[in-house]
């Protein structure tokens, strides 16, 4: 058998490379370089990180499928956007819930890129009902969701980050005192990864044991939207 395509240097002098030269033509040329430094190498970081993920939670997948599967595709949808660039520049690993069909599920991320590498847990721009039930979640529950926040763990590691509305939502009281949390668009979680941990033979492990710092959130966090961890 093979041995895996570990990442190295010449994924992050793609990257910057493409972030320099984002077209058509000048991808094309380089296709060689995203396929040898970018998606073999992300692929086989896929496969390789299925036995830790099934150890974190029987319920999360690590599927190295190449249309459907963890790894986003490269191309930008630049349909709605004034930014009309046609490649992302990074490296996305998404190792989502097995009863989610798309990025605003319960996920694990990995994501890579020159500027800032990082991994998360949670949820990104989940649908309003979602957000309901985990608000509600806060509001039923508030000493837990203090414990999975401020857990040894989790908070050495992790910052929660993301897109918060200006008021606490009607249906809550405005003086909550977790009117921050409340405040919530994104339930995310991430802590910075440096380019020698993304580089290392030991990557692997070095994100798993970031997953289960990020357990007790994704354990909130499913448990409030009502599907297993």
């Amino acid at each position: 058998m093979p041995e895996p395509v570990r990442f190295n240097r010449e994924l992050f002098r793609f990257l910057r490379d493409l972030d320099q030269n984002n077209d058509r033509n000048w991808f094309q040329q380089n296709r060689d370089r995203f396929e040898s430094h970018l998606k073999q190498p992300a692929l086989d970081f896929i496969i390789d990180f299925a036995r830790p993920l099934a150890e974190i939670s029987p319920h999360f997948r690590a599927d190295p499928r190449l249309v459907g599967g963890s790894l986003f595709r490269i191309y930008r949808d630049t349909r709605f956007s004034h930014d009309k660039s046609p490649y992302k520049t990074h490296c996305g690993i998404q190792f989502r819930h097995r009863r989610g069909k798309d990025v605003h599920s319960p996920c694990y991320y990995v994501h890579l890129e020159p500027s800032g590498s990082f991994i998360g847990a949670g949820l990104w721009h989940p649908a309003t009902p979602t957000l309901r039930l985990i608000r509600d979640a806060i509001v039923a529950d508030p000493d837990r969701w203090l414990a999975v926040t401020g857990e040894a763990g989790f908070a050495a590691r992790f910052r929660l980050k993301g897109d918060s509305l200006k008021r606490v939502p009607r249906e809550y009281p405005k003086d909550h005192p977790l009117g921050d949390d409340l405040r919530r668009k994104d339930f995310i979680a991430v802590t910075d990864i440096t380019q020698k941990d993304v580089l290392a033979a030991d990557f692997v492990d070095r994100v798993a044991l970031a997953c289960r710092d990020g357990a007790p959130l994704m354990e909130f966090l499913c448990e409030a939207v009502g599907v297993e961890y």
